[in-house]
């Protein structure tokens, strides 16, 4: 009987809190947030009845994406100290994913590819410290982790970063949990793989899903590096942005995490699925392999599902079917 009195009065307490709680909207940034996955997470924020600040520079994002969507824009650059601390006024949590993406990208421009994922990340940190705010989601990468070891990768991964992006994010994941231990922030690191699905532009830097989707439309033949066995493990962008949903909103904790699927294909397979799924048919053209390039990853994804209760849920062939459905819908309509 006491039993029974003690857990009816803590389910009244329970439905208090949380009656009380929902008094309160949570304010969310977003850096970057007009960008492929920028875009998709505000959209889910959004969903959970969060209030969100897009704050985005627009030099790779597109408005476009986030146009539909009742969020608060800011024109603003990460490199912007001031425009930062501005923008983080009555911020609860930060979702940080402005940045200088790709490993081309960063060889063929090493300085602002530094400049914006580290100093920009100090000045986000340090609009942080000036604002209050004590919560942030990083979007990491994998680019960390360099030359692979071993075909399946662990947040242990030795993290030998051989090219400037991914020393850039390195150094921006390790400046940001610094920060944990001595300004008393939270922060959750999500290192990504290779990540596809709405609103993912061509982009000549960018993924291999959106650039095989701009040669099948344009009637081009899809270009594979080496002999296409190479694996990648590919994530839907929906499962990523609830992944960052969860380390802002739920997990409470300071942690860095890998963010892939768990699964892994070769180029050749994935070749063969969109001209399959599309319906065009453009062939393959064979070219000399890139130096460098990593030839199998896949993401060991048991962390996050162990602590965050995280799991990839969108099959890769569902995932490029509405992709290409998107691509057909909206790029090639708008060209």
């Amino acid at each position: 009987m006491a039993n029974t009195k003690r857990i009816t009065i803590f389910a009244l307490y329970s439905k208090a809190f949380c009656t009380l709680f929902n008094f309160f909207t949570v304010n969310a940034l977003v850096t970057g947030g007009s960008g492929f996955i920028g875009s998709n997470v505000s959209r889910m924020l959004l969903s959970k009845g969060v209030d969100v600040v897009v704050f985005d520079n627009l030099s790779s994002g597109c408005y476009d994406n986030i146009k539909d969507l009742p969020v608060k824009f800011i024109k603003g650059d990460v490199l912007d100290r001031d425009a930062v601390c501005d923008a983080f006024k009555g911020i609860d949590v930060v979702f940080h994913l402005a940045a200088s993406v790709g490993r081309q990208r960063s060889i063929d421009h090493p300085q602002l590819d530094s400049e914006t994922n580290l100093v920009g990340t100090i000045n986000v940190l340090e609009g942080m410290r000036a604002t209050g705010v004590k919560k942030i989601v990083y979007s990491s990468s994998a680019a960390i982790f360099g030359e692979l070891l071993s075909p399946e990768i662990d947040e242990n991964h030795p993290q030998n970063a051989d090219s400037p992006y991914g020393v850039s994010k390195l150094a921006a994941e390790k400046m940001i949990l610094s920060y944990t231990g001595i300004y008393g922030i939270t922060a959750v690191c999500l290192r990504y793989f290779n990540i596809y699905g709405v609103n993912q532009r061509y982009d000549l830097y960018g993924n291999v899903i959106p650039i095989f989707a701009h040669r099948l439309f344009s009637g081009q033949p899809l270009i594979i590096y080496g002999d296409g066995s190479q694996t990648r493990d590919f994530v839907n962008v929906y499962d990523v942005a609830r992944a960052n949903v969860m380390a802002g909103l739920e997990y409470q904790k300071t942690d860095v995490f890998n963010l892939g699927s768990g699964e892994s294909i070769t180029i050749n397979r994935l070749a063969e699925m969109m001209q399959e799924i599309s319906g065009l048919r453009t062939g393959v053209d064979y070219q000399n392999e890139r130096k460098a390039d990593v030839k199998h990853c896949k993401a060991n994804a048991n962390k996050i599902m162990d602590n965050m209760g995280f799991k990839a849920q969108v099959p890769l062939e569902e995932g490029l079917r509405e992709y290409i459905d998107w691509y057909k819908n909206t790029i090639v309509k708008e060209s």
